[in-house]
């Protein structure tokens, strides 16, 4: 008796918890939605809390995980079942239950308890599949390819500017394989990769939606696989597997006439699968690529990075990926070496993620046209054309135009173009699989638009239309002021980070498309705020793991697919460049909670930081390109303002005191002590070197110089306030025009900020008539350039510049998280209102869920909307007095119970608030 009348009081006890309203919601595995391919043994399982209460912390949790979703129904977890944790950790909660077998589905669930005596039902159901994490888990699977490279021709890390080997084009491959499914089928998935890229369809259909799968790594080391579920793509009976390779940079055809930055031959394309089939028996299949498998050349005749893309309609061959296709005319496959390393691709696929339509229409010639999409973007077009067999069509992308109206593509690469070769059936469709490039218009050669007058019976053009490609990485944050240009400025930025962020982040999407390592940290937060980057953050630092030399050299690109020896070592050994191998991975830390990148990146920051003690004179380092592109009498480039070693060294104790915290958080303090005295001993060296006690200023004086010393905490207390007034000193002398260049401007725009002074970032950034964003946008760009001046010879499309983006989130919409929090789990929401900005509407989404900063200005009101997610707590600053009004929902903030006013500093007031919405208003009294 005494247990029922229990188990009705706990039942009780439940529902009034479950009234109350606390739920968990958003479970990510690895960050991610039901992932497939993860490899980690002890996954990171992270879930958000909703609740209609204010001030609402998790204080338990009970994880449970089984191999069969009907298991779990039954509230069983035959894999782990946790049981009841006290904990407040919702973020990168790690597995610990069975060891995890490879390429099984798991299922898991969670309950909590939170600190309004609150029990939430059981979350809903997510999975995760894991990957192959041992040779052995491949079955027996082969690299295969149509041909291998020749080993005289292997070209693993060129230097740049050397002469060719050899001219020539390589045979763009397809591959098939037949096979029969014998009874129904309860799961079926396959784990592939063709390298450096791949196409492929099952029974005649493409499958996914996926561009240049997958993504490009140091292919001599490591390669990716992608996992697709295909349960739902096979028949019982005969099936087809067809896979289309192209180049990508494992191999770039060195072809005259096409452009080609770099001249990678890691070999001829190739690929390995498994295809791993459960039946509904619980018997198991595996088709793996192996030397039964047929290939034969594709209709792309030419394929590269660099250079654009071929494709003959007339090769193409009717149904050769359905089961019914005969292919004796088809080659065996031959069995190839390949990476010894793979790895699933935890990052976001690349997919077109917009559609322009051409804006304008330009008549150069009878038979050239020049399309105006109206966004510089990168991407690729398609077309809709008619015409007759062997009919060509040629389109040119480009960022600007000539004089005459043409195509410029001087300083992006020249010549890139693709080229259709038509079969003459009735309206064809086309568009490149494995390149792309960044454009705003496109010149079509050989074709005239529908409606446009053709005497020479020329192809119709019946449709053309530019396709954006990037990263699917999901929108993170939104921005929008009452200041038109500030809105436009956000838009010019993003526009560069989406154009940038592919499998790597790229310096701009057609010159180069290579990872630039400076802009990862400078411009990382700008990224973050926008676009939940932890996976392609983790693959990015992957990068630099695998790229990094055997003497701990960290090289200023990553992946390393050329050595520039270019003026020495200045475009390979930059410490604003290799430290992100050290300054990146903390801030992943700090952004999501994610701790396992700095154990496994731990070892390559101790080799940089040692491989940097070699190069130093002094602890003083003089190596690189210093403040890149900063505002100087010359045309941009090397630093003109800051001497060198200025930026390097201060770099170089950022790095120190960053490794020292690293060490300490995971234990290794013996470590953290000797990074702590060569930190001392590098600014001493930095101050002894640099300093000028009688003006306050650093080396020259330049902003990037002073700002820099600022903000790594390198000035001594008693002389930082004068340091920062030389900062604004020098800024106001130039009628507030900014001089700092790719290193320099994002700690420049943090010492202001912090100091107080968004005033001046406000002066700064609202003009249209000085080199800067207001200048890039009055000179007609659509996407940030590479110069602040937005010069016609440089690129347009360029993201290192843009750490405004930053301020618009941390400055003025305010959203940060104090010190020492991770994951944004203590958050500070501190908004700068200057200048002429009447509102701002700021949002972020967090690890732990939606933070909102809205506020509003209005005579003598100030309102301010703030939402804090719950199991979070938050300090908000108002702008106020002791003498103002302040009131939250229409009530006294000192009769209220929620928020709690703390005191007053530097013209705000200091507010503690829970989780929840507030509706804040400041009236002056």
């Amino acid at each position: 008796m005494l247990k029922i009348i229990f188990n009705i009081v706990f039942l009780f006890v439940c529902l009034a918890g479950f009234a109350q309203g606390v739920d968990v919601i958003n479970l990510r595995t690895e960050y991610k939605v039901n992932p497939m391919g993860v490899e980690a043994a002890a996954p990171g399982l992270s879930w958000q809390l909703s609740s209609n209460q204010r001030s609402v912390l998790q204080t338990a949790y009970r994880i449970l995980v089984a191999d069969d979703s009907a298991v779990l129904k039954k509230n069983q977890g035959n894999i782990w079942d946790s049981k009841k944790i006290q904990s407040g950790t919702s973020v990168q909660v790690s597995y610990a239950g069975k060891k995890l077998a490879p390429a099984k589905t798991y299922y898991w669930k969670v309950m909590l308890w939170d600190n309004k005596n609150n029990v939430s039902r059981w979350s809903d159901v997510a999975r995760w599949q894991t990957g192959l994490m041992t040779t052995n888990d491949w079955k027996g699977a082969k690299w295969i390819a149509y041909d291998k490279i020749a080993d005289s021709n292997i070209s693993i890390l060129p230097v740049d500017g050397k002469k060719d080997k050899y001219l020539g084009n390589n045979v763009l491959p397809l591959l098939r394989k037949n096979f029969t499914v014998k009874k129904p089928v309860k799961q079926a998935t396959m784990f592939i990769t063709g390298l450096g890229h791949f196409e492929m369809s099952v029974n005649g259909k493409k499958v996914g939606d996926h561009f240049l799968d997958a993504g490009w790594t140091k292919y001599d080391k490591q390669a990716l696989y992608v996992p697709f579920d295909l349960t739902n793509q096979l028949k019982q009976g005969s099936n087809a597997i067809g896979i289309m390779l192209g180049n990508g940079f494992y191999f770039i055809p060195p072809l005259k006439g096409r452009y080609r930055k770099t001249k990678n031959a890691f070999g001829h394309p190739k690929m390995i699968a498994r295809l791993a089939i459960e039946y509904a028996d619980g018997t198991k299949e595996d088709i793996v690529s192996d030397a039964s498998w047929k290939t034969t050349a594709s209709p792309i005749t030419f394929s590269s990075i660099y250079g654009g893309e071929d494709y003959d309609a007339n090769l193409e061959q009717k149904g050769w990926d359905t089961p019914s296709f005969t292919d004796k005319g088809w080659r065996n496959v031959l069995i190839v070496d390949g990476p010894s390393v793979l790895n699933a691709q935890m990052a976001e696929p690349l997919k077109v993620m917009e559609t322009f339509a051409p804006k304008n229409v330009t008549q150069l010639a009878s038979d050239r046209y020049v399309f105006d999409l109206g966004q510089n973007a990168s991407g690729i077009p398609s077309i809709k054309v008619q015409g007759k067999k062997g009919d060509t069509v040629r389109v040119y992308p480009a960022e600007l135009l000539r004089a005459d109206g043409s195509v410029a593509q001087g300083p992006t690469g020249s010549q890139y173009y693709l080229q259709y070769v038509l079969k003459g059936d009735g309206v064809e469709t086309w568009q490149p699989r494995f390149t792309y490039y960044g454009f705003r218009y496109l010149q079509v050669n050989g074709a005239v638009p529908k409606g446009a007058a053709d005497e020479k019976g020329l192809p119709v053009l019946q449709e053309i239309k530019g396709l954006h490609i990037r990263n699917a990485a999901q929108g993170a944050g939104e921005f929008t002021s009452s200041k038109e240009l500030f809105n436009k400025t956000h838009e010019l930025i993003d526009w560069a980070i989406k154009s940038n962020m592919v499998s790597v982040f790229t310096d701009c999407p057609h010159r180069e498309k290579l990872g630039w390592l400076e802009q990862v940290h400078l411009m990382g937060y700008s990224v973050q705020h926008n676009y939940d980057i932890a996976q392609l953050g983790r693959k990015t630092v992957e990068d630099m793991l695998y790229s990094q030399t055997a003497e701990g050299l960290i090289p200023e690109i990553a992946p390393e697919f050329v050595k520039f020896e270019w003026g020495g070592d200045m475009f390979r050994d930059s410490p604003e460049w290799g430290s992100s191998g050290i300054i990146f991975p903390w801030y992943l830390y700090q952004w999501y909670g994610d701790k396992q990148v700095l154990l496994k990146s731990y070892p390559m920051m101790k080799r940089y930081i040692d491989y940097l003690g070699t190069k130093a004179q002094g602890h003083i380092l003089k190596q690189g390109l210093g403040d890149w592109y900063d505002l100087g009498p010359k045309a941009p480039g090397v630093s003109q303002l800051t001497p060198m070693g200025v930026t390097g060294t201060a770099i170089y104790y950022y790095d120190l005191n960053i490794l020292s915290k690293i060490a300490r958080l995971i234990g290794k303090t013996e470590d953290a002590s000797t990074f702590d005295q060569l930190a001392l001993q590098v600014k001493q060296a930095f101050n002894d070197s640099f300093f000028n006690k009688e003006t306050k200023q650093y080396a020259t004086g330049s902003q990037a110089a002073n700002a820099m010393a600022v903000y790594m905490q390198l000035v001594e207390p008693q002389y930082k306030g004068a340091v920062i007034e030389n900062i604004v000193k020098d800024i106001r002398s130039r009628n507030n025009s900014l001089t700092a260049g790719d290193i320099g401007y994002r700690y420049l725009l943090r010492v202001l900020q912090e100091a107080g002074r968004s005033d001046v970032i406000y002066d700064m950034n609202s003009r249209t008539d000085v080199p800067g964003y207001g200048y890039q946008l009055a000179k007609g760009a659509t996407a940030l350039t590479e110069s602040w001046a937005a010069l016609p010879t440089n690129s347009n499309n360029h993201f290192m510049l843009g750490h405004l983006m930053e301020w618009f989130y941390r400055g003025l919409a305010g959203i940060n998280q104090a010190d020492g929090s991770v994951a944004y789990k203590d958050i500070v929401i501190n908004p700068e209102v200057v200048g002429d900005v009447t509102s701002v509407n700021g949002s972020y989404h967090s690890v732990h869920g939606k933070i909102v900063s809205e506020w509003k200005k209005d005579g003598n009101s100030f309102t301010h909307y703030v939402v804090i997610p719950a199991n979070t707590t938050a300090t908000v600053y108002l702008p106020a007095t002791a003498k103002d009004m302040i009131s939250e929902g229409g009530v006294a903030v000192k009769n209220s119970k929620d928020v709690r006013l703390v005191g007053y500093e530097n013209g705000k007031a200091i507010l503690k608030l829970g989780s929840g919405e507030y509706s804040l208003k400041v009236e002056r009294l």
